[in-house]
């Protein structure tokens, strides 16, 4: 995004942008640093205190263009009124564990920090600000792309409270009072702060999955858009879809074969094993088990960053002989599920779907070929 600003922008132009470690490429009169992903470290928050800094002392005359994608809320950590970046960090990680929603989590990212929840755009007043979001949440939400920074956000201290304790999310007392006292509230609707503050979401998860529409049509595969904004469990979803390719597989509703489902979204991972996660690896694994190796099904599940969960491989790839090819190695498909071992069961096949830096970020990507 930085760079192709720097291609079309024909004025004066400074700036600075963080992304994960290994995601950047070269800018001329950008800055690029990196930081670390899904969890925070000191990288990303010295480039949050950078930017506040940056922007301290504009005036109504100078134009602030915010770059947002999937990603920011992790790589621009700013702990709030009287909490560490330690503290960020923990909350994060339990959050991760817990099953939450991401609107869920980013509302409480929003509320324990310094610089998300509309504050950056408030730190640049009296300067305007043109937000331009590249969504990779359900509902292209901009409050929750990169947690908000730019926006105003309507939920509360309350909202992030509640669901630290809906989760049972340890968390220190500092942050418990912080938001108790409503000294985290985010900046809201209608404050003068924000009122030369713009946002415009210029990618979506639907754009990416009406492109691989296209290309499946252009090849003569009829394909089919199922949603664009799935959420919950994993492998609930796995089971769900498996469903739905049965449906198709052995009685030709709704849609006839061959075709192809595509969906997006976000789905979370409640981790109680030792596994190491991964939404997209689960949700796989879980549909295999619910096909049971039917002859006709194939699915293919990733993260498009390339990073399912904390994990650098973006997803796997699942076959009518995925669970007796593990079988003969040895494994146990439902105990790996159970122990969220999703990346250990597909890595052990050699199914893993391993793309390294895509340098964008539109969520989930799932497709299922029936044939």
């Amino acid at each position: 995004m930085a760079r192709t600003v720097e291609a079309h922008w024909p004025g004066a132009l400074s700036g600075l942008v963080v992304t994960r470690h290994g995601y950047e490429v070269p800018c001329e009169r950008i800055e690029i640093v990196t930081a670390a992903h899904p969890v925070p470290d000191a990288a990303g928050l010295r480039a949050a205190e950078r930017m506040l800094a940056l922007v301290a002392d504009l005036t109504a005359d100078d134009l602030v263009l915010a770059l947002f994608s999937g990603g920011g809320s992790a790589l621009l950590p700013f702990p709030g009124d009287g909490l560490t970046l330690a503290d960020e960090q923990g909350v994060n990680r339990a959050l991760l564990k817990s099953g939450a929603s991401i609107g869920e989590i980013n509302c409480v990212r929003r509320h324990v920090s310094g610089i998300k929840g509309g504050r950056l755009a408030a730190a640049c007043h009296p300067a305007p600000v043109l937000s331009l979001l590249m969504s990779d949440v359900p509902g292209d939400r901009a409050t929750d792309i990169a947690s908000g920074p730019t926006v105003a956000d309507a939920s509360t201290c309350a909202d992030a409270l509640e669901i630290l304790r809906r989760y049972g999310i340890a968390h220190p007392a500092a942050m418990q009072e912080l938001l108790a006292s409503s000294r985290g509230e985010s900046v809201k609707p209608g404050d003068s702060r924000l009122a030369g503050a713009e946002a415009r979401v210029i990618m979506t998860p639907q754009r990416a999955l009406e492109a691989a529409a296209g290309t499946a049509r252009s090849m003569g595969l009829p394909a089919y858009i199922l949603s664009d904004a799935i959420e919950g469990e994993a492998r609930d979803v796995g089971k769900v879809l498996a469903a739905l390719a049965l449906q198709v597989a052995e009685r030709n509703e709704p849609w006839h074969t061959p075709c192809v489902l595509l969906s997006g979204g976000e789905t979370t991972v409640t981790v109680r094993g030792s596994g190491r996660g991964g939404r997209n690896v689960e949700f796989l694994l879980s549909l295999a088990l619910s096909l049971d190796g039917h002859p006709r099904v194939h699915a293919l599940a990733g993260d498009t960053d390339g990073v399912d969960g904390q994990e650098d491989i973006a997803g796997a790839v699942a076959t009518p002989t995925t669970l007796a090819r593990a079988r003969a190695l040895g494994l146990s498909p439902r105990a790996m599920l159970d122990d969220n071992d999703g990346h250990g069961f597909f890595g052990a096949l050699g199914d893993s779907v391993i793309t390294g830096p895509t340098l964008t970020n539109v969520n989930d990507f799932r497709a299922i070929l029936i044939d």
